[in-house]
């Protein structure tokens, strides 16, 4: 599979509807079969490995001393993320918190046999800024293992 980093939004995404200034995106493109659904490709490029699973409570037990939202917050059976907006072809997920708001995209181009998995961020506050630093190595990592792993 051939995974291309693009440094922009893609034409068609929803992902910025609504959405204040991007501080930070980043998109990736993959050539994958387009019979599948949203739904499906989705759910299986959140597909959690072991180790990201345990990145993610580590992350939730140091910023729910700050009062930031951790997966605890969310509703039993609630996928990773909200959704904020769903079409046939694109699921926009995402949050609003105190610090930083952030979308993650998963888009499908069925005519070019492409997914586009797209992620924009914007710093509420410098605290915002300060969080995402060191977040962001982890972020590019596991996206990038999260698509050559789950999108087969």
């Amino acid at each position: 599979m051939c995974m291309i980093k693009l440094n922009k939004i893609p034409d068609k995404s929803a992902i910025s509807n609504g959405f204040e200034t991007v501080d930070y995106c980043d998109s990736y493109r993959i050539i994958y079969p387009a019979d599948k659904s949203i739904e499906q490709i989705t759910n299986e490029l959140f597909k959690l490995p072991d180790w990201v699973t345990l990145l993610l409570k580590t992350r939730d037990s140091i910023v729910g001393i700050f009062g930031l939202k951790t997966g605890k917050d969310r509703e039993d059976g609630q996928r990773l993320f909200p959704i904020i907006e769903q079409n046939k072809n694109e699921l926009v997920m995402g949050e609003n918190d105190s610090h930083l708001n952030f979308r993650v995209s998963v888009l499908i181009d069925r005519e070019n046999a492409f997914v586009y998995v797209t992620t924009l961020v914007h710093y509420n506050n410098i605290w915002g800024k300060l969080y995402f630093m060191p977040v962001k190595p982890f972020h590019k990592i596991i996206m990038k293992s999260l698509i050559k792993s789950n999108l087969k």
